[in-house]
């Protein structure tokens, strides 16, 4: 697509809510207005491969708070605050006032008198990280209303206890650009799997965030565990009602093998049980850090019962030729571990279209700050492309 069909495509589509707006769960967004976002983001990666300037602003900031570990989110929204001309600032919560009891409304403000967007993870405990995120985004609302913020800085969820929205974006673009067009989708199965890991207590949000957006594509979307590794109800709720709006499917299965059969794309991944996550919230909020080192071994024996469940190449087999896919690091069976969620030769196979899969993150997250921000998207695209200032000077 040239920039003129991003363009075109975009004003037909009903997204006037999105300006000022936050984006916290796929699930709260319309289609149109995600079509916007991978319509953005495809205008924005036209753009820059042509080395035609992306700068919305010309000064700014974008301030980060990460409270779990990230490569691949953290640097994909620096990339993203970076390509539409805003600087980064990440918030480390050990070297701020945070740390000594200030209050999240104060906080909240303290770090938006410039900052244009707000990119928070905390996808740890259950109950915890969207509801904080919202409290965040009640805090600068108020304070913009209250004439403290010049500006009032949007907020997007770089995963929480809920959803991975920027996750699950970047995987369906992945996927549209796979199979040739939203058009394309309608009737694929994909298998959305747990898979061993020798690991304790990965989230839910990858795969909750995968069956509450894949069934909105006429999918045929099956969730795939052993008993005991449950997701959220209300997320399984929310797929439920996205496949029967669609005309799609989202079926449950204890049986790995049965979610490969004839599957078109496969997301073998390992996450925690919900019930055990929801422990762990209790107990790390009564300080109990024996019982937490108890539910790790727990757990991590739990796991071990269920070595057979892996992406192997006889799984594989099993499968229309599937689209391998992951949002990584994966644990690679002989490779990262000695058993894990994937076998090498899975992985290597697949390897160039994992990292491409990667690669579409950095544009999902700059469409969903730049929709927040220009009130005529489709205007302001056309604006930078008709400009044409280089990104860079050859």
């Amino acid at each position: 697509m040239n920039i003129d069909a991003f363009i075109n495509k975009l004003e037909t589509l009903k997204i006037d809510k999105m300006y000022l707006s936050d984006f916290l769960l796929t699930w709260e967004k319309s289609d149109d207005e995600l079509q916007a976002v991978f319509s953005v983001a495809g205008a924005l990666r036209h753009l820059r491969e042509n080395n035609i300037s992306t700068r919305l602003f010309d000064n700014g900031l974008a301030v980060s708070l990460f409270r779990d570990n990230s490569t691949r989110t953290r640097f994909s929204f620096a990339s993203a605050a970076n390509l539409l001309g805003l600087a980064v600032q990440d918030l480390d919560e050990g070297k701020s006032q945070v740390a000594h009891g200030e209050t999240v409304r104060e906080t909240a403000n303290m770090v938006s008198f410039m900052a244009d967007v707000i990119g928070i993870r905390d996808d740890m405990y259950i109950g915890k990280g969207n509801s904080y995120m919202r409290e965040v985004s009640a805090a600068v609302t108020q304070g913009y209303k209250d004439g403290v913020l010049e500006q009032r800085p949007t907020l997007v969820n770089l995963q929480c206890d809920i959803d991975h929205p920027t996750q699950a974006m970047a995987d369906m673009l992945h996927i549209i650009n796979y199979f040739g067009g939203v058009g394309n989708l309608r009737g694929k199965k994909i298998a959305m799997s747990w898979a061993y890991s020798p690991s304790y207590g990965k989230p839910l949000s990858v795969p909750q965030g995968v069956i509450g957006l894949m069934t909105r594509f006429g999918m045929e979307v099956c969730l795939a565990h052993p008993n005991g590794y449950e997701v959220m109800s209300e997320v399984e709720a929310v797929a439920a009602d996205n496949a029967v709006k669609s005309g799609g499917t989202f079926t449950k299965t204890n049986n790995m093998q049965e979610a490969f059969i004839n599957a078109d794309i496969v997301y073998p991944k390992s996450w925690a049980p919900f019930a055990a996550m929801e422990k762990r919230t209790r107990l790390f909020g009564e300080g109990n850090d024996a019982g937490i080192k108890a539910l790790e071994k727990e757990l991590l024996a739990q796991n071990s019962n269920h070595k057979d469940w892996a992406c192997t190449e006889d799984m594989m087999k099993l499968t229309k030729n599937a689209l391998y896919m992951h949002c990584l690091p994966a644990d690679i069976s002989g490779i990262s571990c000695k058993e894990g969620e994937v076998d090498s030769s899975v992985f290597d196979r697949y390897r160039e279209p994992l990292y491409k899969e990667a690669g579409f993150k950095p544009y999902i997250i700059a469409a969903m700050m730049f929709l927040s921000k220009c009130e005529y998207p489709a205007k302001m695209l056309k604006t930078l492309a008709d400009c044409g200032q280089p990104r860079w000077l050859k």
